[in-house]
Parts: structure tokens; C-alpha cells; sequence
């Protein structure tokens, strides 16, 4: 049945709200590392992490005359960092406070030859504490961070599908640490009005629709979203499908709970439809071309 489909496992955010905290404040010490030592990329595309088979990855990063990699290896519970030169090494993931992991990676990777620093002031999130003095948050449940990895490869194939389903220009589906989602936006190539923020501009540099999966913190937990960037006058009123999907005032986007999506017959199917119900009312609206950017019969039936 889906309601025990081990692809769309349950991911009560209750249950797991300390080890969400304490992966996030993990991934953006990485995910720091990865932005201080990458080339610039717009939209912030040079600071994330990716869903590989193990968990989350840096991708190759610069240094010296070779590239490192940073994994969080959710499988085996392990932070690995391979470098080109044949350099390995495991740090276990466990109960460990974010200053704790925080020393111990930068230790390895000094050690490893591998000189690196960052701001160790968190982004996007309410907590402030600098990561080397941080030991309040040191939880790790290591069943909770096995299902958050199957919600994120689960998610991820869907995502990949209806990615391939656009031919103009796409982000990877790729993990910001920062508001900690899973993301894929379509671009339709016009510009977007500037935006002062030193994220939000380069972000929102261009017109955009953006869609992803968020475990839920500040929420009442984890769900689909999806938006358009700049809004075009309406969206909020538009009928989204499946049934449950609406459009939230307070966050300003589309919602879909992720339990909506698991509970049903097929998730993928679900999940696609959410997908494209939400592009086509933002693409509609903003007056995309539509018949430029998509893939010639992507969507059998979709509305053009």
C-alpha cells in the first residue's frame, strides 16, 4: 500500500525536529566550504549540494591543482572528504555538537592539506549562534536522517522527470543549504526587475518558477512548494491540482503536504501533477513562450 511505500517513508517533523536542526547547521558549514572555495556561479548555483546514492554532495571543489569532495554519506552514517590525489577520509556521523563537527572537519581537512575557512554565521535561519560555539545542537537520529535521504532521492527522480520535460534554461535539481530544500527552477529568459539583497539578487536575477521539497521547519511539517518570481497578477487565485494544493498567503507560494503526496496511489504521479499544474498557471500568467521552452510532447494533454 502507499501508506508503506519505503520510497515515501513518513517524515513527522516532530519526531525528528532536533536532528533537521542539527543536519542544517552541518550542511551549511559544508555548504560554506563549497561557496568559499567555488567559482561564482549565478543564482548562488556554486553553493549547493546535490542527492547522490549515499546522500548529499559538494560536487568537486577547487584546490591546488586537484578538486576535493565533501559527503554526507547517509547510508553508513559518515562524513566522507575524497580528494584527486587519492586523499580519504571518514568522520562518523552521530550525536555531536555543531561546534564539535565544526573543529573536526576543519581539523581533517588542514590536515589533508586542504585550506579552508568560512563565516561561521548561520544564514536563512533563526539561529544565530556562530558555528564553533554552537553545542546546543548536537542531535542525530539516525533512522529520521535515512528517511529524510529516501524522501530526498524519491523526490529527486520525480523532479529530474519534469525537469527533462524543459529545454530552456533549468537549474539542476540541487539542495540550498541555507533555507535547506530541494529545489529545480525553469527560466523563461527575461530579466526581473533588481532586487537589492545580496541573495536574493543574483537569485532572482531573471524571471523564474521555482518548485521543491521543504522538510518544514516554521511550517507544520514537510511539503511540496511552488512559485513564480516576480508573481504575475493572479497567481493566487489560480485552481493548482492535485486536490490539497493550495496557495499560501503567509509564505506566498503554492503548498502541497508531503504526507498528501505519499498517501496516494502513485507519488510520482501526484507529485508530477502538482509540478506541472503550478508551472503552467505561472508560465499562463506571465506570458511565458511556452512552445520555445518546452519539449515537443513533454506532456501529453498538458494545456498550452
Amino acid at each position: 500500500m502507499a501508506q508503506t511505500d519505503p520510497l515515501w517513508p513518513s517524515l513527522p517533523l516532530d519526531a525528528w525536529r532536533d536532528t533537521y536542526l542539527t543536519l542544517h547547521l552541518w550542511t551549511q558549514i559544508v555548504g560554506k566550504i563549497r561557496m568559499t572555495m567555488s567559482p561564482p556561479l549565478n543564482h548562488w548555483w556554486h553553493t549547493t549540494l546535490y542527492v547522490n546514492a549515499r546522500g548529499l554532495t559538494t560536487s568537486p571543489i577547487p584546490f591546488r591543482d586537484g578538486v576535493f569532495e565533501i559527503q554526507f554519506n547517509l547510508v553508513e552514517h559518515q562524513l566522507e572528504i575524497t580528494t584527486s590525489g587519492g586523499g580519504r577520509q571518514a568522520l562518523p556521523l552521530g550525536p555531536l555538537a555543531v561546534a564539535e563537527f565544526y573543529a573536526m572537519l576543519m581539523k581533517t581537512l588542514h590536515g589533508m592539506g586542504i585550506d579552508a575557512a568560512i563565516n561561521t554565521k548561520p544564514q536563512e535561519m533563526a539561529v544565530t549562534t556562530p558555528f564553533e560555539e554552537d553545542y546546543a545542537h548536537a542531535a542525530y537520529d539516525r533512522e529520521y536522517a535515512r528517511r529524510f535521504y529516501q524522501v530526498l532521492v524519491s523526490t529527486r527522480t520525480v523532479m529530474q522527470e519534469f525537469r527533462g520535460r524543459f529545454i530552456g534554461k533549468c537549474s539542476p535539481v540541487h539542495f540550498f543549504w541555507g533555507s535547506f530544500d530541494l529545489a529545480c527552477t525553469r527560466f523563461c529568459g527575461r530579466p526581473s526587475p533588481p532586487r537589492k539583497g545580496v541573495i536574493t539578487g543574483p537569485a532572482y536575477s531573471h524571471e523564474c518558477i521555482s518548485a521543491g521539497f521543504w522538510p518544514g521547519d516554521g511550517f507544520d511539517g514537510p511539503a511540496y512548494y511552488a512559485y513564480a518570481a516576480p508573481a504575475p497578477a493572479g497567481l493566487e487565485l489560480e485552481a493548482v491540482r492535485p486536490a490539497g494544493a493550495a496557495w499560501n498567503k503567509g509564505f506566498g507560494e503554492f503548498l502541497l503536504r508531503y504526507d498528501d503526496v505519499r498517501e496516494t496511489q502513485s507519488p510520482r504521479d501526484t507529485l508530477l501533477e502538482f509540478l506541472q499544474s503550478t508551472y503552467e498557471a505561472g508560465a499562463r500568467l506571465a506570458g511565458w513562450d511556452r512552445a520555445a521552452l518546452e519539449a515537443p510532447g513533454a506532456v501529453q494533454g498538458a494545456s498550452k
